[in-house]
């Protein structure tokens, strides 16, 4: 019965140091559980402040990436504003040259047109005094004041009346002044016969009478011992005239001018042409003469 006893006594004692041995190992089992707790939260602590560094670096980077990407975007929107700024300064500045340039046309137009206006107004009013001229009669007015008048802006059916009017005027002025100068010859007036054929030939000097004006003009001057004047008439007349009846004259005489000046040579060959061109006329044998007396002497 006391073993009994003991037995059950001592059954409380095993299983209290198998409880104590349970909650020490549950005590150890939590401490390893605290370590690893503590462990996980510091590995946590360190992970999320390497995190928590990364993001900071991440938004500075972000950041900086922002302000360099709007920087980059005010400098992109400068530019393209410069540039279209530039083409609209240019686009504003050619406008303005050409308006520049219209208006500059526009008033060299308007220059050119009042000019012309005053020209014309000018030339009317030159136009009328000259019609007053050809109504008067006043010949030698109205050739004095024909190249004045052409020079104005005058229209084509003006100039052509003009033109004609002086034309006849020229041919009476020249025809009074060739027998003027026939008169003044006929006195023996060698001066104002020479004046008036010179102003016969000014005033016309294509008409049928101008040969025959030439010729007397040209004998008036060795009348005058202007042989050398004579001679440059004669060359021309004797070899060119308009009128053939006029050119045995005229060879013959600028013959004896050559041999008043003491031209020979160019006498003797003039003579020679002279009898060669005109056999049968009146001036033929005293050329013979003459050639023969200049062939002796010279």
């Amino acid at each position: 019965m006391s073993r009994t006893r003991v037995t059950h006594e001592l059954k409380p004692m095993d299983e209290l140091g198998e409880e104590l041995r349970d909650v020490k190992r549950e005590i150890i089992e939590s401490r390893g559980l605290i370590i690893k707790t503590n462990n996980l939260t510091n590995a946590l602590a360190a992970d999320i402040k390497s995190v928590g560094k990364r993001q900071q670096s991440f938004e500075r980077r972000a950041i900086w990436n922002s302000a360099a990407a709007n920087v980059l975007f005010v400098f992109v929107v400068l530019v393209v504003v410069k540039f279209a700024w530039d083409a609209r300064v240019e686009s504003v500045e050619q406008a303005t040259r050409r308006a520049n340039t219209h208006v500059v046309n526009l008033e060299s137009q308007l220059a050119a047109n009042k000019k012309a206006a005053e020209q014309r107004v000018r030339g009317e009013a030159e136009a009328l005094a000259f019609y007053e001229l050809i109504r008067s009669g006043k010949s030698k007015q109205l050739v004095e004041a024909y190249d004045r008048v052409m020079q104005e802006p005058l229209t084509r059916s003006e100039r052509a009346f003009f033109r004609d009017a002086v034309q006849r005027v020229r041919a009476q002025l020249s025809a009074r002044a060739y027998h003027d100068g026939m008169e003044a010859k006929g006195t023996g007036r060698w001066q104002e016969a020479v004046n008036s054929l010179e102003a016969s030939l000014r005033y016309q000097n294509t008409g049928a009478h101008s040969p025959s004006t030439q010729l007397l003009l040209a004998k008036a001057y060795r009348r005058l011992n202007r042989q050398r004047d004579a001679v440059e008439i004669l060359s021309k007349l004797s070899e060119a005239s308009s009128d053939a009846e006029v050119q045995d004259d005229a060879m013959f005489l600028l013959a004896e001018c050559l041999v008043d000046i003491a031209a020979y040579n160019d006498a003797k060959t003039t003579l020679r042409s002279f009898i060669r061109r005109f056999p049968k006329s009146p001036f033929v044998n005293d050329a013979k003469m003459t050639l023969a007396d200049l062939r002796t002497r010279h």
